[in-house]
């Protein structure tokens, strides 16, 4: 496990980063260039090596992320605590760009036309514009379209 002190140099490693003192000679560091309200990437970071870097919602990170986005650092290696601190820098540094829908036509063999679209997290099936089912997966999207009677059209 990495000293307080070894923590403290290698954030402070990171110039865009503002060290604020907090209570218990603990210490945040802000991201002032953050397009977000959030703007501490590394909170609470404490003389017993005791720390959280938020990483929001990063899937790389989701396992060891609480609720509130914080990964706790505590056993952290050099390495390990410079990947994540720039990966915050990064995820409050780039702007969040919705992706495009997948969107997959389906036909019967009477040519009435489903929309299959994937709208996070749900796959919905929507017949002219009204949304007809719902389903957490493509997969059992597709079964139930097939049930139906329904194949995709090219």
């Amino acid at each position: 496990m990495l000293t307080f002190e070894q923590k403290q140099a290698i954030v402070e490693e990171f110039p865009q980063l503002s060290k604020k003192e907090i209570s218990l000679k603990r210490f945040n560091y802000h991201f002032e260039g953050s397009l977000y309200e959030k703007t501490v990437v590394v909170e609470k970071l404490h003389p017993n090596g005791n720390g959280f870097v938020f990483v929001g919602d990063l899937l790389k990170y989701e396992k060891e992320a609480n609720d509130k986005g914080m990964v706790n650092i505590r056993d952290y290696s050099a390495e390990d605590l410079r990947a994540i601190v720039s990966d915050a820098i990064t995820y409050l540094s780039e702007e969040f760009v919705e992706p495009e829908p997948i969107v997959e036509i389906w036909q019967d063999r009477e040519k009435v036309t489903l929309e299959l679209v994937f709208e996070e997290p749900s796959w919905n099936i929507y017949h002219k514009g009204n949304l007809e089912e719902n389903f957490g997966t493509r997969e059992a999207a597709v079964e139930y379209l097939r049930e139906e009677g329904f194949r995709l059209s090219k």
